[in-house]
């Protein structure tokens, strides 16, 4: 048999080692993924899930008629001291009170509003109330109970008073709507993402609005009609820089601009959008711009040759079939500007925004801010919200990639 030359089994050697190489390379990005996934994931996951303590609340006094001037923190406290009433001393029930969240009230008032009127028969009822975000920590099992008392988050009493409860069957676990239909809030447990992520859509909305019809018409002028000349070629060099600058700069830029010059209000939608626009547009003008060079030369050339005008050549043909590439990078973009941080907490946008922002220029939050202002808390119990709202922005990152897919695909020429 005729032996493989010895530089060719080298060679064959090499390109095995290399492919070798490049499937570890693939496999160990694969696990680094999947690693940050799952940690984000274990760690998010108690935020989708609310502890409650079911109290039997005395609602027959007539006062409690006319739920938007009823007390409902005071037959709250009433029901946990019928659950113990063995605790007399001030402090003992002052410890017993912190076990219900501050914002139960507001949660009863609100849910009692919502009934029909004849519906709001006052009477003794048991309902579950929102528990503090210390007894949802230790009905998870988020607290050492090993540790000495000085080292906890919790007291031995409230411990106690926690497990007897659990032991009669008032403590429950249910799904946490809060954090999908509520705004910020100080307490962990009556937190949610809802209006942080319209927030994030209207900036978006803005964003988009700026980005899409200045980018392709740069992106057209650039590539179809102006001159190559210095002038142009200076242009398009530092369209090419701009989208290196890091975020933090354009984040600057609209400081300067748009609140210092312009005098535009802080922390709104309007100013985030500005300033992701400012951002996001070299990315889309590249992209139109190679939308563009994909449309075969044939295209041009039969159109031109059938008697079209230079305008109607780009429009009628170029522009149409370079469209699906122009949307593609535009949502690509958007997704893009959906996960910065830094340009938002330049322009203000770290406000307490706790009810929806009716327009672009009302006070509004973004879902990363949300997130870095969450993920900076103290409290225990913010950490989980923070994992749960990154979860919240990758789903809808993949969501808005997703769409980029589809319209390609959707509206994609082969040539």
């Amino acid at each position: 048999m005729n032996s493989i030359p010895g530089n060719v089994e080298r060679r064959y050697k090499r390109e095995r080692r290399f492919r070798r190489l490049g499937l570890a390379t693939v496999i160990l990005t694969g696990v680094f993924l999947a690693t940050i996934l799952i940690s984000i994931a274990l760690k998010g996951a108690p935020a989708f899930t609310q502890t409650r303590i079911v109290l039997d609340l005395d609602l027959s006094d007539p006062s409690y008629a006319d739920p938007a001037t009823a007390n409902y923190r005071k037959a709250i406290d009433r029901a946990l001291r019928d659950l113990f009433p063995e605790l007399t001393s001030r402090s003992d029930l002052r410890r017993l009170r912190s076990l219900v969240s501050r914002g139960a009230q507001f949660n009863l008032r609100d849910r009692f509003l919502d009934l029909p009127a004849g519906e709001r028969t006052p009477e003794r009822i048991r309902l579950p109330v929102t528990a503090d975000d210390l007894v949802d920590l230790v009905v998870k099992h988020d607290v050492d109970r090993d540790a000495p008392e000085d080292g906890r988050i919790i007291d031995d009493k409230r411990l106690a008073w926690i497990d007897e409860l659990e032991s009669r069957g008032r403590i429950e676990t249910a799904f946490n709507s809060h954090f999908f239909t509520r705004g910020t809030s100080r307490e962990p447990e009556q937190a949610g993402v809802l209006v942080a992520l319209v927030s994030t859509l209207l900036t978006l909305l803005i964003t988009f609005v700026l980005t899409f019809p200045i980018g392709i018409a740069s992106a057209v002028y650039l590539e179809e009609f102006a001159p190559q000349n210095r002038f142009t070629d200076f242009i398009e060099v530092n369209i090419n820089n701009l989208a290196a600058v890091p975020s933090i700069i354009f984040g600057l830029l609209g400081l300067a601009i748009f609140i210092n010059f312009f005098g535009a209000p802080r922390s709104t939608p309007l100013v985030g959008g500005l300033v992701l626009a400012l951002m996001t547009l070299p990315t889309i003008i590249i992209a139109a711009r190679a939308a563009i060079k994909a449309v075969p030369p044939s295209i041009r050339e039969g159109a031109l040759a059938l008697g079209a005008s230079r305008v109607q050549v780009v429009f009628h043909h170029v522009v149409p079939l370079a469209m699906p590439g122009m949307l593609t990078g535009s949502i690509i973009g958007m997704a893009q500007a959906m996960g910065e941080t830094a340009p938002l907490l330049i322009v203000g946008m770290v406000a307490f925004v706790v009810d929806m922002p009716g327009g672009v220029t009302d006070p509004a939050t973004a879902l990363p801010v949300q997130i870095y202002l969450w993920a900076g808390n103290p409290e225990r119990s913010f950490t989980a919200l923070a994992a749960a709202a990154i979860m919240v922005l990758l789903v809808v990152l993949l969501l808005v990639n997703i769409l980029a897919v589809f319209l390609r695909r959707r509206f994609e020429r082969q040539w």
